[in-house]
């Protein structure tokens, strides 16, 4: 049987393949798990109209063992993290799948420090899930609550707002992109507390909305408005708020690794990057890699998944790192990827350097990348695929020492995932087409 949690929790289809009672399972596994008689967890969710239903039963799951349910409603990812890791919650449950289309949702749990739970205790949720009718159930005056909890959000907007007092942005022109998810029910105020003049687009969520056309995952809106408005800069917040994709004043997409290296090479110029550490993802590009080096800095490579760039910050001391996703951790604020932080973290650095995004973005330079997801029935038989394998090894052979290949299954979908990279553009796309095609053919 597959693994339930994937990179960034479990995730599927609503009520299709993730269904309610999977959520009231979790609800108590989550409960029996992580939270002591008498505690409480806390509950936030996007913008999909799944939402509710699903933190109707998560919250109906964990009262029947006890377990308070504090919901705080539509809340970014970052900002239930940031709740969870207060110290009055035993454990955090996000409903969100993010990035993905609308019609998905997730379910992601988080420890009484508002992190990702290591692989370990996901096994045993995922366990506890499966004989989740046998863990009893508290008599009537001993059940949980379900709390209205909306208020809690402002804790996580005044920190927010705190740090945005910090960055003089005042005379700068920003387009935030909302992607109709829940960075709407903060990330405009945070922005336009800088002293940016600030456009707000794709902030009219219906439940149905939610990154369509809009967000990181589709800047093409947001790089249209920039140009068309004269704006400086362009902002793109994913589904639940946790990645962040910039525009600059042309129009042009500045990927996470851009971002990345825009604040890395700021901080070594000033010292601040302990250690001289970015931590990536695998799929960072090579040039990003080369223009911190070229600075005295280094890279450290962790698997794909923001938990795991946490982890590499952890043991390496490093107070930075990111995915070219979007996700980004800066440890001196947060320990989770906020697109709404990262957007105040570019603003501060084209203040301070008084340069524009592109003339930053420049000192960036990417090597050619292609990266194709393939729909596969059966993504985690690749390795043993022989005509796979031989074709992959015959795209090493032709990129040389100059490139790369990384092939994986998904994490959040039935996919495998082939990305190539080399400084040929024809031949990387090239042989990322063939590859796809490939493993279409075999894994399905």
């Amino acid at each position: 049987m597959p693994r339930l949690f994937g990179t960034d929790g479990i995730r599927g289809v609503a009520n299709v393949d993730l269904k309610p009672p999977l959520a009231y399972a979790l609800g108590r596994a989550t409960a029996s798990r992580l939270v002591e008689p008498g505690g409480a967890l806390v509950i936030g969710q996007d913008t999909r109209r799944s939402g509710d239903m699903f933190v109707a039963a998560i919250t109906a799951g964990a009262t029947s063992l006890g377990s308070d349910v504090h919901q705080v409603g539509v809340v970014p990812t970052p900002a239930l993290a940031f709740l969870a890791g207060e110290g009055e919650f035993a454990a955090g449950i996000m409903v969100s799948a993010s990035h993905n289309p609308a019609d998905d949702n997730g379910l992601k749990v988080l420890d009484s420090n508002g992190l990702k739970l290591d692989d370990a205790i996901e096994d045993e949720l995922e366990q506890l899930i499966w004989r989740a009718e046998e863990l009893g159930g508290a008599r009537n005056g001993d059940l949980g609550r379900a709390i209205d909890a909306h208020g809690l959000l402002d804790r996580y907007r005044q920190h927010r707002l705190a740090l945005a007092g910090s960055v003089p942005a005042s005379g700068l022109h920003v387009v935030l992109d909302c992607a109709n998810g829940s960075g709407c029910a903060v990330g405009p105020e945070v922005i336009a507390a800088t002293g940016a003049r600030v456009e707000v687009i794709n902030a009219e969520p219906d439940g149905v909305n939610i990154n369509v056309n809009s967000g990181a995952t589709a800047p093409e809106s947001l790089a249209a408005t920039v140009v068309a408005r004269g704006a400086d800069v362009g902002f793109a917040l994913d589904g639940d708020a946790d990645r962040l994709i910039a525009v600059d004043a042309a129009g042009r997409v500045v990927d996470g690794d851009q971002v990345l290296g825009i604040l890395a090479l700021d901080r070594l110029i000033r010292g601040a990057l302990p250690g001289g550490g970015l931590v990536v993802s695998v799929l960072s590009n090579g040039g990003l890699q080369t223009a911190i080096e070229a600075a005295g800095g280094h890279v450290i490579r962790t698997p794909v998944g923001d938990k795991y760039i946490l982890e590499g910050m952890q043991v390496s001391g490093s107070g930075l790192g990111g995915e070219k996703s979007g996700h980004v951790i800066v440890r001196e604020h947060t320990t989770s990827g906020d697109g709404i932080v990262t957007a105040l973290e570019v603003l501060r650095v084209m203040c301070s350097s008084e340069r524009p995004l592109d003339a930053l973005a420049a000192r960036i330079e990417l090597l050619p990348q292609q990266q194709r997801a393939v729909p596969a029935r059966h993504k985690d038989q690749w390795e043993g695929d022989r005509v796979l394998q031989a074709a992959i090894a015959e795209a090493d052979r032709r990129l040389g020492g100059s490139g790369r290949v990384l092939v994986r299954p998904s994490g959040t979908e039935p996919a495998l995932r082939v990305m190539v990279e080399g400084p040929d553009e024809a031949l990387v796309a090239e042989l990322a087409d063939t590859l796809a095609t490939l493993a279409g053919e075999r894994l399905n």
